[in-house]
């Protein structure tokens, strides 16, 4: 039997906004302001990886791209739009489905599939991300061997998380979660990693860290890429 690091209680919480995903004032209002950042911190390292011009409109053309917790798909479409021969990949089969629906109105073609990244049987990808999921597994060692075991040779890896520091409890607990702003229940601030932890973790499983950028909420610009890791952060990293 595979083993998972899928938590049955986080997939069931997630599975329940699956509806509303899309919804850029819904419950995944949040996320909808996260991914422009998300987005061009993604070009920044794809270009620089593999020496594309930054004006090209499909730096993925001819790579595999999985993305690993993707809810309904706010990433997974814009890597297809890249080029990319996307895998979405989510614990909770209600965001598959939405996921699958919007692509199809969207006149993409996205594999999307409902399971672990364990169950991924020896498939390998040139560009592996996973956006705020490595805080809501079982076993985030595990997981991250699952990631790698996922990477193809030369392929790029980018991850982000929450820090946990007081500035993360604030903004996504005491604040996010308790205006509404958030569903309550998103977050564990127990989970969260500081980067050197994270970075443990890629090393033990025979990554390098080749870039650190943090996420930071600007009130007049909203978030914005930064210097300041303390309320979210980004890894870049390779195969050693």
């Amino acid at each position: 039997m595979t083993t998972t690091t899928i938590d049955p209680q986080e997939a069931a919480h997630f599975g329940t906004l699956a509806a509303d995903w899309w919804n850029p004032k819904g419950s995944s209002a949040m996320l909808h302001r996260l991914n422009p950042p998300r987005l061009r911190y993604l070009r920044e390292q794809i270009d620089a990886h593999w020496d594309i011009d930054p004006a090209g409109f499909t730096p993925l053309a001819g790579k595999r791209a999985l993305d690993v917790g993707c809810g309904a798909g706010l990433l997974c479409e814009p890597l297809a739009r890249l080029g990319a021969d996307v895998t979405g990949l989510d614990a909770a089969p209600e965001n598959i489905g939405v996921a699958r629906a919007h692509a199809a109105l969207s006149g993409l073609t996205i594999d999307y599939r409902a399971g672990s990244v364990e169950d991924l049987g020896g498939e390998r990808f040139d560009l592996v991300t996973s956006m705020e999921v490595i805080e809501h597994v079982t076993d985030p060692a595990a997981f991250i061997t699952g990631l790698t075991g996922a990477l193809a040779e030369g392929g790029l890896m980018v991850l982000s998380t929450p820090n946990r520091t007081l500035a993360s409890r604030i903004a996504m607990i005491t604040l996010g979660e308790g205006s509404g702003r958030i569903p309550k229940g998103t977050h564990d601030w127990d989970k969260f990693l500081k980067p050197d932890a994270l970075e443990a973790l890629l090393a033990d499983a025979g990554m390098r860290v080749i870039d650190r950028r943090g996420l930071s909420f600007s009130p007049a610009k909203g978030f914005v890429l930064s210097d300041d890791l303390s309320l979210d952060y980004f890894l870049t990293a390779v195969r050693r």
